[in-house]
């Protein structure tokens, strides 16, 4: 009776995880929504998205704060690096959504993990196996084809594509210094300082671009606040704690599942249409980062071959 029950609390346990996980996927497409319906410029909305993401966590600071500021000078100087790293892809992949689609702006998006794996080569001398390799192949392929379908519909949109690139490579550089970080700091103080310095850096951008710091509508505000809870509380910071119960390669999933359901939620909610070379190579890139997950087994390079 007892193992029955052990067993059932935990079918349960796994149930709630997975239904957890779908929120998450379902909060963080919603976020490419949220940018096209307001008016204002990205980086206000990117800024205000994560000062209000750090007012919500305001009142939980306190009961965290023996993990809150004890930090060396090198731990301070990477999760400023980390959070400025965070600024850069919010402000490319939000403007990235006013030339070109969600779909591709989206879809483009999941090549971070690609961009991970180029940086753990560089920096940790971690290489790939051939899977690896494969999947990557073919996620860069398809996205050659979008690019390729977007020039013929206009250089905007190309553009955009491109900007949604460097925004991949930008939060991939955020992933690995997190990645160190995480190893002696907890989620919670990880998040809100690099959550903190990325709304700040996107401050200093925006005194120094002279745009507007108050005199928006409830409406935008109400869009800033949605972009707090929604896609960020609900969504990656959701996925940080499901970390601690689900393996990382299965988290890590959720970049599938967000252009997928982004490019629905665009074609219900603002009209978009999918063309063919978009599904067509979508399901190419989302093919080649599943294979890219699935199989990624990451390995150190030996000094030997290192030097060779």
């Amino acid at each position: 009776m007892e193992s029955a029950h052990h067993l059932q609390r935990n079918t349960k346990l796994i149930g709630t995880h997975e239904l957890l996980f779908i929120i998450g996927i379902i909060g963080i497409s919603f976020s490419s929504i949220f940018v096209r319906w307001s008016e204002a410029d990205v980086a206000v909305i990117a800024m205000y998205r994560l000062y209000l993401t750090n007012l919500l966590l305001l009142p939980f600071v306190w009961k965290q704060r023996e993990h809150m500021f004890h930090f060396s000078a090198k731990q301070w100087s990477l999760l400023a690096l980390s959070g400025v790293m965070l600024a850069l892809h919010f402000l490319l992949w939000m403007a990235s959504l006013r030339l070109t689609t969600v779909a591709s702006s989206t879809v483009i998006l999941t090549l971070e993990p690609v961009f991970v794996m180029v940086g753990s080569y560089v920096l940790f001398r971690t290489k790939a196996n051939r899977m690896m390799l494969l999947g990557m192949g073919i996620a860069l392929a398809g996205s050659v084809v979008i690019g390729s379908s977007d020039f013929a519909l206009s250089r905007e949109a190309l553009f955009g594509d491109f900007l949604s690139l460097l925004g991949a490579a930008a939060v991939a550089a955020h992933m690995l210094i997190g990645k160190e970080l995480r190893k002696e700091v907890s989620a919670f103080a990880y998040n809100f300082w690099v959550f903190l310095m990325a709304a700040s850096s996107l401050a200093v951008y925006n005194l120094a671009a002279g745009n507007a710091f108050g005199g928006y509508s409830n409406k935008e505000w109400g869009i800033f606040l949605l972009l707090a809870i929604v896609p960020t509380l609900f969504g990656h910071y959701l996925f940080n704690w499901l970390l601690q119960y689900m393996k990382a390669a299965a988290v890590s999933m959720s970049v599938l599942g967000e252009p997928v359901i982004a490019s629905l939620l665009a074609w219900m909610l603002l009209e978009e249409p999918l063309n063919g070379y978009q599904l067509g190579a979508g399901m190419f890139i989302l093919l080649g980062v599943w294979i890219f997950i699935r199989y990624g087994k990451e390995t150190k390079v030996s000094p030997s071959k290192t030097n060779a």
